[in-house]
């Protein structure tokens, strides 16, 4: 009789060609998808040609796109840049993105309806467990096992054990994904899911929209999971439909799975949520937190850089200018967020607050360019990670929120929330 398994439990069974798996069973999986950008792409590049690989295993299953250092900031990201573009082009890859139709790459592949469902996705990119909103099993790797998918189709694994998060009840007005996922890791700590799925249920869910998801699927890195995954539901399968490209499989964990931990949470308990330096699990509720003066402000990432995301962030800034000692850098994640921003004219409000409005790139997030913070600057981001020196100078120090306190923090000069500035 076939053990009960969990949602990660069956995607790694059904792509290793197993009945089933068990936590801390070492496989060997068929990939469905393998994804580098322009910082990890030159490496795996290189040892893809070490090892002695002349061809992809699928040119239709590689994705490489330039999103950290574009549009190029100085000759070296143009470099990395033309070495991943002369390898897509020679390779034949289908999903190759160039600057002006690309975005952040955990946002383009979802939007593009690249990835989907019951797909195995690795990534030259820690973030790459994203793609878990969408019941997949996707999670980071090094550029060498990125190399070696690129070139077999194929990797190995150690079977996670599993966490399984129950959130139930019903949100209040003002919280988002952000807040959630903050909540959580402040809760369990930066390696309180070390190596782990986590698994996220509960009946509050169905209440949050895909972008949301996005969100918590992308930082359950940051609690130091392997993946972060969600059951498909009906959000998930109205998102799905009509975009994604290849056939999807929605796969549910059996009643009787076994979990390493559960935890319970409820929704109502959480609260807009900041986290201080240095560690995304340094949280505080933001209406704690108004006495931090902060000098930028950036709203964007493959965390929070999605049309939901742009909007909340409008809706605070509507008729508001960003403080005068204070500087707000927005960044719309893909091409199609950026257009959408400028027909709902979201640009315009953010260009009437006196933000500045970049092309999509993760730019500030890594400490790349476009918002590099000095000595002893304060910036609160919606991005993923404030580890020390991560945005710039090592005593600059960053603070994580959710767009509409970000936008709030922007005109009020210190972390806030939106009913502060009434």
């Amino acid at each position: 009789m076939t053990r009960a398994m969990t949602i990660a439990e069956k995607i790694l069974a059904a792509h290793a060609g197993l009945e089933e798996v068990a936590p801390g069973q070492l496989i060997e999986c068929d990939l469905d998808l393998v994804l580098a950008n322009d910082i990890t792409a030159p490496l795996a590049i290189k040892e893809f040609g070490r090892i002695g690989a002349a061809q992809v295993f699928d040119p239709e299953k590689i994705v490489l796109i330039p999103d950290h250092y574009v549009p190029n900031k100085d000759i070296k990201s143009a470099e990395q840049a033309k070495l991943m573009r002369e390898f897509a082009k020679a390779q034949h890859i289908t999903h190759y993105y160039e600057v002006g139709c690309a975005g952040i790459e955990h946002a383009l592949l979802p939007e593009q309806g690249i990835v989907g469902a019951g797909d195995l996705v690795i990534g030259a990119d820690s973030h790459t467990c994203t793609y878990g909103a969408l019941g997949a099993f996707s999670t980071g790797v090094g550029s060498t096992d990125a190399a070696v998918g690129m070139a077999t189709g194929r990797t190995w694994f150690k079977v996670p054990a599993q966490v399984k998060v129950v959130i139930d009840g019903a949100f209040e007005p003002g919280v988002s994904g952000k807040d959630v996922i903050l909540h959580l890791i402040g809760l369990i700590g930066v390696d309180g899911a070390l190596y782990q799925a986590l698994e996220f249920t509960g009946t509050a869910l169905a209440s949050l929209g895909m972008d949301d998801r996005f969100t918590i699927a992308n930082m359950a890195i940051e609690a130091g999971a392997k993946a972060g995954i969600f059951p498909v539901d009906e959000v998930c399968r109205a998102y799905l439909e009509g975009r994604t490209e290849r056939p999807w499989t929605p796969y549910t964990s059996d009643e009787d799975a076994v979990y390493a931990s559960v935890i319970h949470i409820d929704a109502a308990a959480i609260e807009p949520t900041v986290a201080f330096p240095h560690l995304p699990s340094n949280t505080r509720p933001v209406r704690e937190a108004r006495d931090v003066t902060i000098d930028q402000v950036v709203i964007g990432s493959c965390t929070n850089g999605r049309i939901e995301d742009m909007r909340a962030a409008a809706e605070v800034l509507q008729g508001r200018t960003v403080h005068p000692d204070l500087r707000c850098i927005v960044i719309p994640a893909t091409q199609q967020v950026y257009r959408q921003c400028i027909e709902e004219g979201l640009t315009e409000v953010f260009i009437d607050a006196h933000c500045a409005v970049s092309t999509p790139t993760c730019g500030p997030c890594l400490g790349g360019y476009m918002g590099i913070l000095a000595k002893g600057e304060r910036a609160l981001a919606t991005t993923n990670r404030n580890f020390v020196g991560r945005m710039g100078d090592p005593e600059s120090e960053v603070y994580l929120a959710s767009p509409a306190v970000a936008a709030a923090t922007a005109v009020l000069g210190h972390i806030g929330l939106p009913e502060d500035l009434a």
